[in-house]
């Protein structure tokens, strides 16, 4: 657990700057300098990329992070392992690009009423989508490494602060919206150009190919590999991003702008479970390899129960004080409300089941994750067009937060039935006992002179009342250990 925690720790430090940076973006900066139209348009866009960059990738980011470790050799450059992880993807991104072009005509009648705005823009989705492609594909070379910290920074705090510096630019009167378009874009993309720097900077950027990576594993099995985990990932980028490309769709853009921000407070709950699973991945696969069950097993209950600490203590703090933080933003936003609630729901349930997906994903029976993802894109597409018409907003949240939870369920059983292995241990109703109870003592807080007040009052008490309880129940040891040494560190 060594360079779990070391990574890991580093991660979450990161993640948390990027979630400060991330509120000003979302609460302070582009809900008051863009209208929800705006926002729509970009994020209709950044679905589009991931989309298309996912088909690109041929599933080589999970190939590579499963088989890497049988590439490692520093000494040879690791047998040529990023020319092969690189080649095959901007190959396919080839034939990507041709249909996206070709499909401009069926993707702006599914957009009809913002069809002049998404025209004008529509190439540039393309250019986006490569970037991103380029940008997955570093950051999966650079997690099978162990270097994930400047990853993260780059994407947590640089980008954030190249898109607050481009809305405050575009709030100053310095950039007209299609300038800051092209801004948001490039931010985007650099970011996959400052990896490239980073990984040379540390010694890594081989970009020799050679035939030894064919040879290091059967091509066949790796190519199935990724053509499985291909199916596998455009059925996970469904299930997340189909909500927003429907609501952009069946509603508007000013509807998808909208859900686009509460969707992202709600992100505030899983940046902690990312910052451990960039981590967790590839440690996972050297268990696979080593066919060491018993710290996998160990492994899978400790994420749990860490997870299920820090995701409840977000979810409270982020659903109490929605009151405030709509009030930053310009009125039209807290249409989106309700919205996030629904969505923290299914992040909290997500977070608390653990890592499964990425025990079953690093699996000798990795093949099973594309039934759950394949089954579940179409029961979301399929509640997507149910309930969008009927409840906007509210069932777009719906039908995302339902698909988290189906198939989280799924993913836990698979797990048990196949592997023996569970999330939870008797701590984890303890620590969800001892949320609820913090939970509803700052609940009871009333209103107090100002919204601002009203939060800092209610986000005290439940940190104190939470943290209280956590240390007298000892219901995570991690939390105590931790204020040891804090304590320790104060006093020295």
């Amino acid at each position: 657990m060594g360079i779990v925690r070391r990574q890991g720790l580093r991660n979450t430090v990161i993640s948390y700057a990027g979630l400060a940076l991330g509120f000003v973006n979302t609460v302070l900066v582009l809900p008051k300098v863009l209208e929800p139209r705006q926002i729509g348009l970009t994020s209709v866009l950044v679905a589009l990329a991931t989309m298309f960059a996912q088909v690109s990738a041929f599933g080589f980011g999970n190939m590579g992070v499963r088989f890497f470790p049988y590439f490692r050799q520093p000494e040879t450059g690791h047998r040529g392992f990023l020319p092969f992880l690189l080649g095959v993807p901007l190959l396919g991104f080839g034939l990507v690009a041709a249909v996206y072009l070709a499909g401009k005509p069926l993707v702006l009648s599914w957009y009809a009423k913002d069809a002049d705005l998404l025209r004008e823009y529509y190439i540039w989705g393309l250019v986006l989508a490569l970037f991103t492609l380029l940008l997955n594909l570093q950051d999966t070379y650079l997690k099978s490494l162990y270097h994930t910290a400047f990853s993260s920074f780059a994407q947590e705090i640089i980008l954030r602060l190249l898109i607050t510096a481009g809305a405050l630019l575009f709030g100053g009167g310095y950039l007209n919206f299609h300038g800051y378009v092209l801004w948001y874009i490039g931010a985007s993309s650099s970011i996959a150009l400052l990896l490239t720097l980073y990984t040379a900077y540390i010694g890594e950027l081989h970009l020799r190919p050679t035939r030894a990576a064919l040879r290091v594993r059967p091509l066949g099995e790796m190519l199935s590999f990724g053509a499985f985990a291909l199916l596998g990932n455009v059925s996970g980028v469904i299930i997340t991003t189909i909500d927003s490309l429907m609501v952009g769709s069946k509603v508007s853009f000013d509807g998808a702008g909208i859900y686009s921000v509460a969707f992202f407070i709600s992100t505030a709950l899983v940046l902690p479970f990312r910052a451990l699973y960039k981590i967790a991945f590839p440690l996972l696969a050297d268990y696979w390899k080593d066919n060491d069950h018993a710290r996998m097993a160990d492994f899978y209950q400790r994420t749990t129960r860490l997870n299920t600490l820090l995701g409840c203590y977000l979810a409270l703090g982020i659903g109490l004080n929605l009151d405030f933080i709509f009030a930053q933003m310009k009125p039209a936003y807290a249409a989106g409300a309700t919205s996030v609630l629904i969505l923290l729901a299914g992040r909290l349930f997500d977070g608390i089941t653990g890592v499964n997906g990425l025990i079953v994903v690093t699996s000798p029976r990795y093949r099973y994750d594309l039934v759950f993802n394949a089954s579940l894109a179409g029961a979301t597409v399929l509640m997507n067009l149910l309930l969008i018409p009927r409840l906007g907003l509210t069932g777009a949240a719906v039908a995302a937060s339902v698909a988290m939870v189906l198939i989280n369920i799924a993913r836990t059983w698979f797990v048990w039935h196949s592997f023996g292995l569970q999330p939870f241990d008797k701590r984890v109703p303890l620590i969800l006992l001892l949320a609820a109870v913090a939970g509803l003592t700052a609940w009871l807080v009333p209103f107090v002179h100002s919204l601002f007040v009203t939060m800092l009052l209610r986000s005290t008490l439940l940190t104190a009342v939470y943290g209280g309880l956590l240390l007298l129940t000892n219901a995570e040891p991690q939390v105590r250990e931790t204020m040891q040494k804090l304590l320790k560190r104060g006093a020295a």
